[in-house]
């Protein structure tokens, strides 16, 4: 047989967006705090677009501007757009149709966070407040940069004398590095700069005022760590000569330790604090009335430049006698008007959709909305908000993604209100989210000295109504970060 190239003709019908299509789609994406920021970057990049109220526009002094290209594309977003399908690029991604008007914008309020810092940084700056000779502080320095993610110091003494030795020429001994370490280990949060998990739970005990319990506490860990990580209480007790209420106080008191403190100053070191801003604001008054707005205020209103429109305008009239300069000029400023116009078409359909997305959210939620109470939540998918809107589902995923709202009861993400559902015997659908507080709850009540089974909450629940397997009890138990019963004595 032989062997060779050919050619094949082959003919295939690919759907892919318009360039104003995308604009729309990246933007929806967007939480508000980077809307604000793209809508700073596209003022400074497109001088025909403005900031601020618009003035009159040129049909009301009888001048007449057709729109571009920008506008066809805008308002020739049909249903057939939003569909998933096989797409050229990565950029072309479907869009989705508006179909509610703009409400008037409310007044949002202020909403104050505190300036991001991160873990790094915060040491460094109790780092700062102390007296230490250059060497010692760059030392401490390093080893701050060290810790990982928990706030602790995993790497040995020898290994970091290896880094500091081959990275900059600084010969030290561990008995340095064991000073500059204890330095640290005064910081706050209490157990950071710790070397184990005992060292960090020692630390946090030592920060104590002195008490007999105290002093208690400090036996179990320094001299019961093992049995004490192993739950092995009647042990340590029999050890340290306890009464049962002796050991009870101490335990219960050891159990608040943070075990990772790094983890209450962020995520991980040298990063920063996530600020959460919402992107809507709800508000539940007391008449059961709940109103929506968005939290937009940071981001400018946009209109296109009435001296770029004027500039035009002159141009177009005189296009009979245009020089190559004088079109070329006239072209800049109609793609850049058409730029501007699309790009304002975009915030306003973005501004649309996330609107109609969370009045459905609401409007499918609305017995939370009223009340707070997380029990009352439905289940609820990304397509019941599709089909309430009459938007792709994809669309519905993009707005919930990375979008947060401020009700009544607290800041809550999105994804938040969205949960499966299980359907009862009697055909009562119930949220996911009700089983795991049932589940929650018979675990909180169980026997602590004879902790129940996934078998035997299997059984409690059906009985309450919920008859679910024992590896779905497993599985919301391990959602919920319950451990197994043997570990819960």
């Amino acid at each position: 047989m032989r062997q060779g190239n050919y050619q094949i003709q082959k003919q295939q019908q690919i759907q892919t967006l318009s360039p104003q299509q995308v604009l729309a789609v990246k933007l929806l994406e967007l939480p508000t705090v980077e809307l604000e920021e793209r809508v700073k970057a596209e003022l400074l990049d497109n001088p025909a677009l403005e900031e601020g109220e618009a003035p009159a526009t040129a049909q009301e002094d009888g001048d007449d501007y057709t729109a571009g290209p920008a506008d066809d594309e805008a308002a020739a977003i049909t249903p057939e757009d939003m569909e998933l399908g096989d797409y050229r690029t990565e950029d072309d991604i479907p869009d989705y149709k508006l179909h509610e008007p703009k409400t008037p914008a409310a007044q949002a309020e202020e909403i104050p966070f505190s300036e991001a810092v991160s873990f790094y940084e915060l040491l460094k700056q109790q780092l700062g407040e102390r007296e230490l000779t250059d060497r010692q502080r760059q030392l401490a320095e390093y080893l701050i940069g060290s810790l990982d993610d928990d706030g602790l110091l995993r790497k040995d003494f020898n290994s970091i004398s290896d880094e500091l030795l081959f990275n900059y020429g600084l010969e030290t001994t561990p008995a340095e590095l064991e000073d500059a370490l204890h330095v640290i280990q005064d910081f706050d949060p209490p157990g950071v700069g710790a070397r184990s998990l005992q060292e960090c739970l020692l630390i946090q005990i030592r920060r104590k005022d002195d008490s007999p319990l105290k002093t208690l506490e400090q036996d179990i860990i320094g001299k019961c760590y093992d049995e004490f990580t192993h739950k092995h209480w009647d042990k340590i007790k029999q050890r340290l000569g306890l009464t049962d209420a002796q050991f009870e106080d101490a335990k219960n008191d050891l159990v608040r330790l943070n075990p990772r403190p790094g983890s209450s100053l962020g995520e991980t070191v040298g990063r920063p604090n996530q600020q959460i801003v919402p992107d809507f604001l709800v508000e539940t008054l007391d008449d059961g009335t709940v109103t929506l707005a968005l939290n937009d205020h940071s981001v400018p209103e946009l209109h296109v430049s009435r001296e770029f429109a004027d500039m035009l305008d002159e141009h177009t009239r005189n296009r009979a006698n245009q020089s190559k300069e004088s079109r070329e000029t006239m072209m800049f400023l109609k793609q850049k008007m058409d730029a501007a116009q699309g790009f304002i078409n975009a915030v306003k359909q973005r501004q649309q959709t996330m609107l109609s997305t969370m009045r459905a959210i609401i409007d499918l939620q609305m017995p939370f909305f009223r009340e707070g109470d997380e029990s009352l939540l439905r289940p609820m998918i990304l397509k019941d908000v599709a089909a309430l809107t009459g938007l792709d589902i994809s669309t519905i995923s993009r707005v919930s993604n990375s979008k947060y709202v401020q009700t009544n009861y607290g800041i809550y993400p999105l994804k938040f209100f969205f949960s499966d559902g299980y359907t009862t015997d009697e055909g009562e659908e119930l949220s996911v989210r009700e089983i795991r507080r049932v589940l929650k709850e018979c675990v909180e009540k169980e026997d602590k000295s004879h902790p129940l089974t996934d078998d035997e909450l299997a059984r409690i629940l059906k009985d309450k109504g919920f008859a679910i397997a024992r590896r779905t009890v497993a599985k919301y138990r391990e959602q919920l970060g319950i451990p197994v019963a043997r570990l819960r004595k």
